[in-house]
C-alpha cells in the first residue's frame, strides 16, 4: 500500500451529482473508503463552493458525466484546483475514469503518474449602452440563438475586423473541448484540445455558403444582433446560465485567463476516446 508520504494528493476534495445519477452515492463512498485506507484527508462536499471555502483541497474528483464536471469547472479553474473526473455518464470526454477502474486508476494518479493537460474557457460579456450588463464563462461553448421562432440578423467582428452580417437560427461559439458537445451535432470540426482555436458554428444559416469558422484562440470577438420586431436573443453558457439579448447590444467573447487543469490516467488518449464514444473504426486487423 502507498505510504501518505509519497501521495501526489493529501487533500482532496469529492464532489458528485447525487439527483441526475443513482450510482453516485455508492461510487463516492467507495471512492471515500479507498482514500481513507491510504491516508488521504478526503471529503464529500455539497457544492463546489463549499470545497473551495475550505481551502484545503489539492484535488477536485467529480463523480457523474461531463455535465457534472462542465458545472464545477467554472470554479474550480479560477481558484487553480485540479479536477479528475469518473466517469457514470454516456460520453465521458472530460471524466474518463471508469468505477470499475477506480482503486487501480487512483492509486497511479495518486503516486504522481499522470498527466495533466489545461483547457481554457471562454469569458462572454454581454455590453448595453456601452456598460456590462451580463457575464458568464464555459468550459465547452456560448450560444447564441433566438427565443422566437424567428432567424437572428447579426454582425460578427473578430478582433478588429468585421467578417460578416448572417441571417441564421443563431451561432454557437466553442472551444475544443467543446468541439464534441453541441457543435458536433450542429456539423462543427472536431479539434483535439491542445488547440488554440474557438471554431464558429452558424445554426440553419440563410445561406449555403456560411460554413464553420476556425479562428485563434486569443482572438476577441464580437457579435452585435440588428434590430427586428421579431429578435428575442438568448445567450447561453455551457447550456446552463442563460441571460437576455436586447438587439443593439454587444455580446464580447475571449478566453478567460484562468484554465481548467484536467487530470488524466497515463494512458489517456484523446483518439481513443472518440473511437470509443463516437464509433470510429477499430485499429488496424480489429485490434
Amino acid at each position: 500500500m502507498t505510504e501518505p508520504a509519497t501521495l501526489k494528493f493529501q487533500h482532496i476534495g469529492l464532489i458528485g451529482r447525487h439527483e441526475r445519477e443513482p450510482r453516485v452515492d455508492e461510487t463516492l463512498r467507495i471512492t471515500q473508503e479507498f482514500l481513507d485506507a491510504i491516508g488521504v484527508d478526503a471529503r464529500e462536499y455539497e457544492s463546489t463552493e463549499a470545497l473551495l471555502a475550505s481551502k484545503r483541497c489539492e484535488l477536485a474528483i467529480v463523480v457523474g458525466g461531463d455535465g457534472s464536471l462542465l458545472g464545477a469547472a467554472r470554479e474550480l479553474s479560477a481558484a487553480d484546483v485540479p479536477v479528475l473526473g469518473i466517469n457514470l455518464g454516456r460520453l465521458g470526454f472530460l471524466t474518463d475514469i471508469l468505477p470499475a477502474q477506480l482503486e487501480t486508476r487512483l492509486r497511479e494518479i495518486l503516486s504522481g503518474d499522470y498527466v495533466e493537460e489545461q483547457r481554457f474557457l471562454l469569458d462572454a460579456e454581454l455590453l448595453r449602452d456601452g456598460k456590462t450588463c451580463d457575464r458568464g464563462d464555459a468550459l465547452n461553448d456560448v450560444v447564441l440563438r433566438n427565443a422566437a421562432a424567428n432567424m437572428l440578423e447579426f454582425e460578427l467582428y473578430v478582433d478588429r475586423d468585421f467578417v460578416y452580417t448572417q441571417r441564421s437560427d443563431g451561432l454557437i461559439v466553442s472551444t475544443p473541448t467543446g468541439s464534441t458537445a453541441y457543435v458536433l451535432s450542429a456539423g462543427g470540426p472536431i479539434m483535439h484540445p491542445s488547440l488554440n482555436a474557438m471554431v464558429l458554428v452558424p445554426l440553419a444559416p440563410h445561406t449555403l455558403s456560411t460554413r464553420p469558422l476556425v479562428v485563434d484562440g486569443d482572438s476577441a470577438l464580437r457579435i452585435v444582433v440588428n434590430e427586428h420586431k421579431d429578435a428575442r436573443p438568448l445567450v447561453s453558457c455551457d447550456g446552463h446560465l442563460e441571460f437576455e439579448y436586447l438587439p443593439g447590444d454587444e455580446l464580447r467573447l475571449r478566453k478567460k485567463d484562468c484554465p481548467l487543469r484536467l487530470i488524466h490516467p497515463r494512458n489517456h488518449s484523446f483518439y481513443e476516446a472518440c473511437r470509443d464514444k463516437l464509433g470510429w473504426g477499430n485499429r488496424p486487423g480489429g485490434h
